[in-house]
Order: C-alpha cells, then structure tokens, then sequence
C-alpha cells in the first residue's frame, strides 16, 4: 500500500512538472485559440475570482491600492496559505508553493500586457490594472513582468523538487505507527 501511495504522489508531482513546463513554453492566455491544461484553466479560473475579490477588499484604501489589490489578493491568498501549511505541516507545503509560482506567472502575463492591452477583460471598457498602474510604461512592465514571471517559475520548480524531496523522505521513514 505505501508503495502505491509513493506512486501516486509521484504522479501528482509529475503532473504538476508537466505544468511547470507548459508554463515555459506554452502560457500565452492572450494568443488566439490559447488551451491550457484543464488544471491551470481551473487554477486560472479561481485567480481571476480571487484577483475580482482583492479589488473589493483594497477599495476603501484608495484608488492605486484598489487597482493593484487585484493582483496583490491573487498573490496573497496562496502565499498566506503556504505559511498556514509552513506551520502546520511543512511536507505538504508544495502544494500551496506551486500556486503561488503559478499565480505569480498568471500575474506576469497581465503586467507584460500593459503597454499592449492584448488580454480579453472581463466586459468592454474596464481599466486594465497594469496600464494604469505603469501608465503604460512598456520597458517597465516588460521588467517587472519579467522579474515576476522567473521567480513564479523559480517557486514552481523548487515546490516540485520539495514535493520530490518529502515523498522520498516519508517513504523511506515508513509507516507512521501511532504510540
């Protein structure tokens, strides 16, 4: 039994290495016909509730914090998650970093998009929060979105080989067996 459950965590982190490598190559939600693997389409899913929601909780905090509580709430959530999993159980603290590395790419395509407004918004005529916050500044945003981007990916890769790194520690150790 413990070596079928080593097997299907490794599958698990496999997958989420398969993901990390189409978030290289292939995340390019702006690029007509884009189809990302049903996982990142549902994480992106949640994101965008999630990065909807922090425009709400930043409104009363004024106009420039409003616009970039969105992304910020994106990056938050899962970073406040991986602290809660830090406390209380530190081998499973994975998960919660690949969301992170993974909104962190999500956020990077919005930034990289300022100069551009390429994204499709949720309706017509909303205010596309990195124009705004950069105004338009497209060496910044191709800095910042780069800087964002490799260190989302960089949390990806490290989540996974931590992942990889606690499995093979557990199954070495063995069963637990209560006292």
């Amino acid at each position: 039994m413990q070596r079928a459950i080593l097997v299907l965590k490794l599958l698990v982190i496999a997958y989420c290495g398969y993901l990390c490598i189409f978030l290289l190559t292939g995340y390019e939600p702006a690029r007509p016909g884009y189809s990302p693997p049903f996982a990142l389409w549902m994480l992106d899913t949640i994101n965008l509730f999630i990065h909807e929601a922090g425009h709400l909780f930043f409104k009363i905090l004024g106009q420039w914090l409003y616009i970039l509580g969105g992304s910020l709430t994106q990056v938050l959530i899962p970073l406040a998650l991986l602290v809660v999993v830090w406390r209380a159980n530190i081998s499973q603290i994975w998960y919660p970093g690949f969301w992170l590395g993974e909104n962190m790419v999500n956020v990077s395509v919005y930034i990289k998009d300022a100069p551009y407004r390429k994204l499709k918004l949720l309706a017509a005529g909303l205010i596309h929060d990195w124009n705004w916050l950069l105004n338009g500044d497209q060496d910044t945003a191709e800095i910042l979105g780069g800087t964002v981007y490799w260190l989302g990916i960089l949390i990806c890769f490290a989540s996974i080989a931590a992942g990889v790194w606690f499995v093979v520690k557990s199954f070495k150790e063995g069963p637990v067996t209560p006292a």
